[in-house]
This record gives structure tokens, sequence and C-alpha cells, in this order.
């Protein structure tokens, strides 16, 4: 955890120095005054603020990685446009920045590349010298496999070491080979012997109690930097999502879930609503015309497609989006991968997100919101709920055209799918905020450009 901390503030250090160094810089080949110091509290605060809703100082972030880097470039050109936009329209007139658009404009377009090289630079002797970290994980056989499978899918680092409960009095052999096991009997010694490159402990909930040298062991570790997480925790903190074996009738009555309690955030996020679908339909217009003709032209057919959807409180209405199928064409409720049923122009319509701007006028509609679970089709719906214990869960908020599932899980084309996008719509629903807002329309101009639609 201390890692974790010092990794992030560094990186804060490092980004505030790049963006007092690139802004003077500019300015000076720019034949202004400088030093510039006081007025780049604003693009310092502002690149800091884009950065940390990209995830851009956690640890944990893969800063190697093409999303990584392709979302580092949209926060940047984001936050030059707030930046520009904040300084030219609502900061009053004598503002030093005020002087030329150019130098904030080529300074974070300088910062693109400065910061992401020390990113990488950092992340690659972090993962080149760094020695194996581990996670304990205490449960079950079972649970454990599904924790090192998810860990799998998560792309995790760390190696998983296991410890039953049982193994606190006396070793234990499973038969399973996929599960590591405790080199000593004592899991006490099990945690001082991996104590130095322990990143986190992970308790499965259980009945049973922990022995109190055990219990202080992991107190101790808790205070010196290494925490212990329930398994729940762990995936909210960790993944950012609630699991859903936790889930029961009471879930609902936790902290949390300021969105359907709260009449203040449901009505900002109205607002929003309103401003930002009538931009987009604006902006969307004059390109309407176009996108229609090669619609109708592929094969005479309609433009618009209409379906029914369950919005909130499960209230029926009818969505509509640009047609993308073949008309009267049938097959899987589901899309699949190279989808016979889909016109060339639709594909590219799903792989950019444009079939779904018409749903914008759902959206002033008061029906769907722009950000929140996806509107589901009333077929699937009732299988859905009639297999997934608390799924009506979801409908406690506005249907959404993007949201936290969207942005985080690939097209759900099966049950399996589905439970897993349901995981990240009840985080959404239980820890919404502005700031998670804005991080999915961040992540949801990256899945447009880079064609990730289905």
């Amino acid at each position: 955890m201390r890692r974790i901390k010092r990794t992030a503030l560094l990186l804060m250090l490092l980004d505030t120095l790049a963006v007092v160094v690139c802004f003077n810089l500019v300015a000076y080949f720019r034949h202004l005054n400088i030093p510039i110091v006081a007025p780049l509290q604003l693009p310092v605060l502002m690149f800091l603020l884009g950065v940390y809703l990209i995830d851009g100082y956690s640890a944990r972030t893969d800063m190697l990685s093409i999303t990584y880097t392709s979302l580092h470039v949209i926060a940047l050109i984001g936050v030059m446009l707030l930046t520009l936009t904040l300084t030219y329209v609502f900061i009053p007139p004598g503002f030093t920045l005020q002087t030329s658009r150019i130098v904030t404009s080529v300074s974070y377009l300088l910062l693109i590349p400065v910061t992401l090289s020390y990113r990488r630079a950092l992340n690659f002797r972090a993962t080149r010298w760094q020695q194996q970290r581990y996670f304990i994980f205490l449960g079950s056989p079972e649970s454990c496999l599904s924790f090192k499978e998810e860990c799998r899918k998560n792309h995790m680092r760390q190696a998983v070491l296991y410890a039953t409960l049982e193994s606190f009095t006396r070793p234990i052999q499973p038969t399973n080979p996929a599960i590591s096991v405790p080199p000593f009997g004592d899991v006490v010694d099990y945690l001082v012997e991996y104590a130095g490159r322990l990143d986190a402990i992970i308790l499965r909930e259980t009945n049973v109690e922990l022995p109190d040298l055990v219990a202080q062991k992991l107190m101790a570790l808790q205070f010196s930097g290494v925490p212990t997480y329930t398994l729940e925790l762990f995936h909210q903190v960790y993944w950012r999502k609630i699991p859903l074996y936790r889930l029961n009738q009471t879930w609902l009555f936790q902290e949390g879930f300021q969105i359907a309690r709260e009449p203040v955030f449901e009505r900002m996020k109205r607002l929003s609503d309103l401003l930002l679908a009538s931009l987009g339909l604006l902006l969307f217009a004059p390109f309407f015309p176009f996108i229609a003709l090669a619609i109708w032209a592929t094969d005479r057919g309609p433009v618009f497609f209409h379906q029914t959807r369950v919005g909130r409180n499960r209230v029926l209405f009818a969505a509509v989006k640009l047609r993308t199928m073949r008309e009267h064409s049938a097959g899987s409720s589901y899309t699949q991968e190279n989808d016979q049923r889909i016109t060339t122009v639709g594909r590219f319509l799903r792989a950019t997100r444009l079939d779904e701007v018409p749903q914008l006028w759902n959206v002033l509609r008061g029906e769907m919101s722009l950000i929140g679970p996806r509107a589901e089709w009333v077929k699937l719906v009732e299988e859905y709920e009639q297999k997934i214990p608390c799924y009506h869960f979801r409908h406690l908020v506005k249907p959404g055209i993007t949201g936290w599932a969207q942005v985080n899980y690939t097209y759900g084309a099966s049950m399996e799918d589905t439970l897993r996008k349901l995981e990240y719509d009840l985080y959404y629903l239980r820890y919404y905020s502005l700031v998670l807002d804005a991080s999915i329309v961040l992540k949801t101009i990256q899945v447009m450009l880079f064609g990730k639609g289905r």
C-alpha cells in the first residue's frame, strides 16, 4: 500500500513539474514573459484531474498498454479544450494565459509524449526489476480457484498463494494441483515468510473465527501497509465491481446508492443529460442526411430501428437507434462475431457507436440517461429475471446510452456475459458520482475512436 502511494505521489510531482516546464518552454519560444508560475495553477489542476479520471496515478494501471496510451491522449486533449474554455469564457480579462491560445494548446500537446514517456519508463522498470508480488487467499479451495481465474482474466501480475481455514491448525494437501498450499503448517509462518512481498490478503467471508494469533498478525500487516480485504471488498477496490455471490434482498440497504436515494444527484444528472443530449443532437445533425442515405441505399429499408426496452422501475419505452441489420432478419437474440445480419454500413455504425446517437432523443424525453445500465430488450429481461437473483436491482435507475459495464466489458452474448456485466452495473448503482460519470465519458470516447463496439 505504501508503495502504491509513493508511486502516485511521484507521478503527481512529475506531472506538476512537466506542466510548469512545458508551458514556460512554449512561452519562451513565443517570446512571452517568463517564468509563468501562479497562472499555471489552472492547467496543473485540470491536468491532475484528467489523468486521475483514467487511473493515471494508480500503480495497478498497465501504462505500457495501448489502451492506457489512447486514454491518456484523449484525456489530455479533453483537458486542453476544458482549460481553453475556462480561460477565455469564464475567467475575466487580464489572466496571463489569455495572451496566447497557442501556448496553452501546444503545451498540452507537448505534455502528451512527455508524461507518457516517464510513465512508461517507470512502469517498465517496475515490471522488469520488481520481485514477484503475492496475494494470500484464505478460504475454500473452490473460492480460491474462482479468485485465481478472476485474477487471470484481469491480467493481475501477483501470484495467488492459498491457505484453507483448516490450515490454521493443521497442514492441508488439496487434491487439485492448481492450488498452491502453504509450505508451513502454521499460517502465521506463512504470512511472515512472504511479508515483504505481499500486496494484499484476501479473506473469503465465513462464519469461522480467526485464531487470535492469526488475527493479530493480519492486524500488524494492515498497519504496516499490507491490507486485508474481504473478497467482496477486494472486488470493489481492485476491479470496481460487485461480486454477485454477496447479493441478497437486503443488499440495497448498505451505504452508497446516491443516485437512487438523493434527489439532488438525480436532478444534477438530469440537467447534464438535457444539456449534453441537446448538444450531441446538434453536432450530429449535419452528418445525419449522409448516414441516413447510406443506410437506405444498402437495402432500401428504414433508417431507424425501434424496439421496446425496459426502463427505470420496469417502465417500458420504445428505444430508437439507427438500423444496422438487414430488414426482417431473424436469428439469435444476441449479435454474434461477424454476424451476417449486419450490413456493411451497420458494421461501421456499431463499431463507432454512432448507431446509438438517436437514443439522445430518448434521453431528452426522460426515458434514458446518457450514462447508466444498458437498456435491455423485454424478452431478454424476462429471461434474466427468472435466472439471475436480484437482476431487477439495475432497474432502480434510468438505463444509459453508455455505462460502467459497457466500457469495462465486451458485448454480452451469453448468460455468463450478462452476469459479469451485472457486476459492473451494480457497482455503478452503488458508487455513482460525477467523477465516475466523467471517467465513463472518457472511456466511451476511446471505444468510439477505436471501434470496439459490436
